[in-house]
């Protein structure tokens, strides 16, 4: 008894149906568990942004994280270079493909996340925190306001998957 309580109440968690003796997800799975912050700003590319003061910190989302799979490689750029709101600065490798990585603003890099270089499992474990990619001089700050906000993009991420 008790195992079938925890497993109807696991069913109800997950959002899986019973019907007709066939069990079916109503979701994507890899949805799910993919968390996103409030007070980022997203791109539709799956990076985050973060703007605290004259720098903003940039890296791939949780979502983008979860559909890459294991991160083995990082390839990020130099500090001191620039960076054009929508353009690759960066690319990550994972065990099923390498994806380019977009910068969500425009401005003049200040920071790296070298730690990625020997731990690029970083950015699975903790994509907003170590996870992290680059700092950013925001050149055009304003154009943060192009960026989708965390209800957005849950939206955004949610209408992706089901197509």
């Amino acid at each position: 008894m008790a195992l079938r309580m925890w497993a109807s109440s696991t069913a109800n968690a997950l959002r899986i149906s019973r019907t007709n003796n066939i069990v079916a997800p109503s979701f994507s799975i890899s949805r799910c568990f993919s968390t996103v912050i409030d007070g980022l700003k997203y791109a539709s590319s799956h990076e985050w942004v973060k703007h605290e003061g004259s720098v903003a910190t940039v890296g791939i989302t949780d979502h983008a994280q979860d559909h890459l799979g294991e991160v083995v490689f990082v390839d990020l750029p130099e500090i001191g270079g620039s960076v054009s709101q929508g353009s690759s600065f960066g690319a990550v490798e994972s065990v099923k493909a390498t994806s380019d990585i977009n910068c969500p603003i425009s401005g003049e890099i200040v920071e790296v996340n070298t730690k990625l270089s020997e731990t690029p499992g970083l950015i699975n474990s903790s994509p907003y925190e170590d996870g992290w990619m680059i700092k950013v001089k925001p050149s055009s700050p304003s154009e943060l306001e192009s960026l989708m906000g965390s209800k957005e993009y849950t939206k955004f991420c949610d209408e992706e998957d089901s197509h």
